[in-house]
């Protein structure tokens, strides 16, 4: 998952803000020359290493330069009869997006909620989809998903653009984008107000989470698999430094935010702390009276720990898992999609379950 912007600079809008980005973009390269990872070199087209450097940074780097999506331009499976999987387009003052919007055969018998899925950088809706198998999800849930997707033109790798300081706002940038989505996709199909999800991978992780702190009116609960807390980043420099484990995190403000969180302990890419970042700032906006579990298990080949806040009446606060030995993928995920590992607990059923307030697995 390359989950940092290099190159991906939108339109300069004047002299000062070409110079901001010449100098960003700057150094970049000089931080990928330190590390032999210079457009070109001898190592441009090695497979990106394990952690090799503070806080697996120079993977991190690799990862930007060397490594393809397994899987491209991956479909999801054949679509059943009755259901639909459509693109469309959303257009605010802020700006436009284009979607895919899966409505599951199942809907005709009345929408259960809807699940906003961000995808990763280099990844598009197709792959997401294929990857995370979330369709199938949605026809056993009566679930519609939407698929937003990120515009080569705002961003060169495809990345939500979580480290930037004009997309970490209420109804500014990317979030007043797919808020509004969102908010037009629940009208559409008669979507319960209390039944709106909001999920990705990595920088669309990172998003998630922004999203559920600047509208917690709207989503219900975040669902972040390798991704970074709210306020890990504010500019180029510190987005590396975020990746790397060293970010910061936004104070914590606000209602608490129901969230499930999904980590590999071996991702080189995004560190592991910043799962763990995330988790603390849910709790750190939620009740003081809470009960706290922790467990371990396998599943899929993989060993897992989780721990589990619970509030009043039982009900699922946080969940925290780490997948053993799991790098920078999807938990549990179809292989037809990029980023994905096909060991581990299901994250996607997991996260369906705990947005529907679903029983203890």
């Amino acid at each position: 998952m390359i989950d940092f912007p290099t190159g991906v600079w939108r339109k300069a809008t004047g002299a000062a803000r070409n110079l901001r980005l010449s100098s960003a973009q700057d150094l970049v390269n000089r931080t990928l020359a330190q590390h032999g990872l210079a457009p070109g070199g001898p190592d441009a087209s090695a497979p990106p290493a394990e952690a090799s450097g503070p806080a697996g940074l120079p993977a991190a780097l690799a990862a930007m330069l060397a490594r393809k999506p397994k899987g491209g331009a991956a479909a999801p499976a054949a679509t059943p009869a009755g259901a639909s999987f459509a693109e469309g387009s959303f257009t605010c003052a802020a700006g436009t997006r284009s979607y895919r919007a899966y409505v599951p055969a199942s809907a005709k018998d009345g929408v259960a909620g809807l699940v906003v899925m961000l995808h990763g950088c280099t990844q598009t809706p197709e792959d997401f989809a294929a990857g995370t198998g979330m369709n199938p999800l949605a026809e056993t849930h009566r679930l519609v998903i939407l698929y937003p997707q990120q515009s080569r033109g705002h961003n060169a790798q495809s990345c939500w653009n979580w480290f930037s300081k004009g997309d970490q706002r209420r109804d500014r940038g990317e979030p007043s984008i797919l808020a509004g989505m969102t908010r037009e996709a629940v009208a559409r199909h008669s979507v319960p107000a209390d039944k709106v999800f909001v999920a990705g991978l990595s920088a669309g992780a990172a998003m998630a989470v922004i999203l559920g702190e600047t509208y917690p009116d709207l989503y219900s609960a975040v669902g972040a698999h390798s991704g970074l807390p709210m306020g890990a980043a504010s500019d180029v420099p510190s987005a590396f430094a975020a990746m790397a484990g060293q970010g910061g995190v936004a104070p914590a403000t606000g209602p608490a935010m129901r969230t499930i969180i999904f980590h590999g302990s071996a991702d080189a890419t995004v560190h592991p702390s910043n799962g763990e970042k995330i988790a603390q700032h849910a709790l750190d906006r939620g009740p003081r009276q809470s009960l706290q579990t922790e467990d371990k298990g396998n599943a899929g080949g993989r060993s897992f720990r989780r721990s589990r806040v619970l509030g009043e009446g039982g009900t699922d606060l946080v969940e925290h898992w780490v997948v053993e030995g799991m790098g920078h993928a999807w938990s549990g995920g179809q292989p037809s999609g990029s980023y994905t590992d096909a060991q581990g607990p299901d994250a996607s059923a997991e996260m369906i379950r705990f947005f529907l307030g679903g029983a203890k697995t």
